[in-house]
This record gives C-alpha cells, structure tokens and sequence, in this order.
C-alpha cells in the first residue's frame, strides 16, 4: 500500500479504514504506520474517527489506538485461558501432532484419534528406538523415508530436527505437556500409541550423548560391515568395492596398521554365504521351542496374578507422590527466594514424572496390553526362521538380525571361517543344547545319592 501510495504522492491520496482498530491494535504500531502514511503524502480517514492534528483529536486517537490495544490482549487472555482450562481436561487444543488427527467424537467434542496408517509407522518407529532395533535416530530416518505413507517434506525427506521434536513430545504416550502454561504430563484423554515406559526409555536414549552415531558407511552393499571382525587382530573390517579389469568387485578387509592379515581381501560373496550358513546352525529344535512356550504360559500366568498386588503397591505409591508434590508446592509458595524456587520445581517436575510413570503403570497393570499368543508367536517366530529375515535380502531385517542374534564383533578366518560367535542370550542357550550334549535329568536327581540307613 505505501510503494502505491509513494507512486501517486502528487495525487494526494487518501487512505480510508472502516474503523481505528482496522489499522492497527498496537498504539507502536498505529504510530508509525501513521508516520508512513504521513511520509508518502497521503492523509487517514474514517467514518467512525475524524483524524486531526489538534491536541484534542490526537488524544482521542491514542485512547482509541489503546483501547484496540487492550481489546487485543484481553481477547488473547482469554483464548490463552479457554485453551490452557481445555488442555487440563485432557484435550491437546494445537495442531494434531504426527500420528493423529482431530475427529469430533460424542461426549469429547473435537480431539485427538489415531489417524492410520500414520499411528502404527510412528508406533514402530518408537518402539524400535527404545528397544534398541534402530541404533540412532539417522535410522529411524531412513525407515521412515522408506514408509510412503509417512508425511515428508516437498523434497520427498523426513527431516531429522522433526523427528527430534516427535520423539520429545509425550503426546503420543498419553500426556499433555505444555510448560509455558505450567502444565507437565497432564493426562490426556486421547488413545496413547506407546506406554509412558517406552516413552521414558525414548528420552533416556536420546539423552545419551556417549552413544556413537550411526555410521554413514554401513549401507545395503555390506550390511556385515560393524559385525565382521579380523580372526588375527580382533578389529573390525572395513568393507569397499575393488575396481577390476571389467567390473567391480565387493570385499571386506582388515586394515589394521601391523596386522598379519592387513589388505588381504576376504569376498563379500564368501563371508555372507558362511554368515548365513551360521545363522541356520542357530535354529533350536521344535521339542526346545515348544518347551520355551510352556515356560512361557507359566511365567506369564504367575506375573498375572502378581499384578493384582502390584495394583495395589501402585496406588499406595501414587497416593504418596500427590503428597509429597502438594508439600512442595506449598514450600514453593511459601518461599521468596528464587534459586529455592528453582530448586524445587525441578524437584516438582521429577515428581510428576515419577507419578505419571506409576498412572501408567497402574493403567497397565491390571490387563496387559497383548496377550501371551501374540507376544511368543512373535519371539520364537523371530528364533525359528532368523535366517529367513537375513536371508530376504532386506537391508533393515538384516540389520536386526544382527543386533539380536550377536552381542559383539564376529571373528572371521579366511582360512577356517567363523570363530566362536558373541551370542545374545536366546541364541546362546540354543547352541548349548545343539550341538548333540542335550539330555534329560535323571531319576535320581542331580545331587548325590544318600545311602539307606
């Protein structure tokens, strides 16, 4: 409007505005826009103001100037305060977060439902950093880049400082966190899509800075790169592509500075073909698994009728939380100096973490969220057919395989193969009874035999 008016200074242009808060609804800001207006030689009018350069036209301008003002704040106030009393019913009252959408749902009016196929990515994707199957957040990225359903950017990415701020936010666990509102971990009445635990484990691994990045050389062309370890010197091979008369070939390598082994390639073909051929000696016997499953049933049966009394531990201890945080709100109020203030609302905000943590785990702990079915089909599917997930050529399959199945570096001989293997514990045990030394107990039990009297 002012380059318009700047081009018609010799016309005299008149700027017309219904009414003086259509101007502005700060008094700084009317001022200077009146200043502009002045500047390019145009002149302000109103139907329902008569602007003049007396004293007494000028007073009125500004007491209406700041009455818009104040209409404007007032006006912030209280959606400020509608929203902040919304959020303490258990409403989310911003934009629906990654995983859900707003939907207008009888007795609630308008909140937070999962919106599929969204909700279940997101879901995984917190599961997996918890859980350890997702090393570090770059791939979390890259499992959602390969989600078509997941929200990305015009240049078809998720982008990482996003992601941080999904993984931060304890929307999707079932609580409401605002603090410039004093609200911290408000129960929330929409559908959680993790438990607060796994929440809580997300934030404990996002804290952890010793925690080595993932490296961007691990790719789908060496997916043993970081587990394959030189037999002679114990470090891991590196892996590349050597350039050949016609093409170019794959290889892994140790490059260890004094190794006997040092640049004596081992092919990518040979070293994965006796990964695999390993990774089938591992299968347990279908009489172990079926074992494994009744040993199941009977620690999940004994952990139900546990959870009647953990119920009852939960809500004593829950009870004693609220306590302590109504003390320590009132030494807050109580007191005037600030780094005391401080002192105790980080003291109060751990409280309430440790009492949402105990409501989640009270909320859980009467029903389980799975049941045993699903949980050991699952488990034992993943113990029985492992070399499957390697052996389907998907590059994050593999890649879990290897963390589940290997808790350290695995030595390899180019001339004897594989040494002995780092096993988790699953797998450990499975070869402890594979390798033909299986039996049961005797009659007589394992203790010595006491002779007759």
């Amino acid at each position: 409007m002012l380059t318009w008016l700047r081009k018609r200074r010799a016309e005299s242009p008149i700027v017309i505005i219904y009414d003086i808060s259509r101007l502005a609804r700060d008094i700084e800001a009317h001022k200077k826009l009146r200043v502009a207006i002045g500047a390019v030689g145009a002149t302000l009018e109103s139907p329902s103001i008569e602007f003049g350069e007396d004293s007494d036209s000028q007073l009125v301008e500004n007491l209406l100037a700041s009455v818009s003002q104040h209409q404007r704040q007032k006006n912030a106030e209280q959606v400020k305060n509608r929203m902040r009393a919304r959020a303490l019913e258990g409403y989310w009252v911003f934009p629906a977060p990654a995983g859900y959408r707003f939907e207008k749902v009888p007795g609630h009016g308008r909140m937070l439902v999962r919106d599929e196929p969204v909700a279940s990515i997101l879901a995984e994707a917190l599961e997996g950093y918890a859980s350890g199957r997702f090393a570090s957040t770059t791939e979390v990225k890259r499992f959602l880049d390969a989600k078509p359903d997941w929200p990305k950017t015009l240049s078809g990415q998720v982008l990482l400082q996003s992601l941080h701020y999904i993984f931060r936010r304890p929307t999707a666990a079932g609580f409401i966190d605002i603090p410039d509102w004093g609200i911290h971990l408000h129960p929330a009445k929409h559908e959680p899509l993790i438990s607060f635990e796994t929440w809580q484990r997300v934030q404990a691994r996002l804290e952890d800075i010793a925690h080595a990045p993932q490296r961007k050389d691990i790719n789908q062309d060496f997916p043993l790169r970081g587990l394959i370890a030189c037999a002679c010197c114990g470090n891991k091979m590196t892996a590349a592509w050597s350039k050949g008369r016609s093409r170019r070939y794959p290889y892994y390598v140790c490059q260890t500075k004094g190794c006997a082994m040092r640049n004596k390639s081992i092919r990518k073909e040979a070293a994965e073909r006796a990964f695999e051929s390993l990774l089938r000696q591992l299968r347990p016997m279908p009489a172990l698994a079926n074992l494994t499953l009744a040993m199941l049933r009977d620690i999940w049966e004994d952990r139900l009728a546990k959870a009647k009394g953990d119920e009852r531990t939960i809500a004593r201890e829950i009870k004693a939380t609220d306590q302590k945080i109504t003390a320590l709100v009132e030494r807050i109020l109580a007191t005037d100096s600030p780094n005391l203030i401080t002192a105790y609302e980080g003291q109060l905000r751990k409280l309430e973490e440790s009492r949402a943590a105990l409501t989640d785990k009270q909320a859980r702990a009467s029903q389980p969220t799975t049941s045993l079915e699903a949980i050991s089909r699952t488990a034992l599917d993943f113990l029985l057919n492992h070399w499957k997930l390697w052996a389907s050529g998907n590059f994050d399959h593999q890649r879990t395989v290897i963390r589940l199945a290997f808790t350290g570096p695995l030595p390899y001989c180019r001339e004897t193969g594989y040494r002995t293997a780092n096993l988790a514990t699953p797998f450990r045990h499975i070869s402890a009874r594979s390798d033909g030394c299986e039996r049961m107990v005797g009659g007589t039990g394992l203790e010595p035999v006491t002779p007759a009297m």
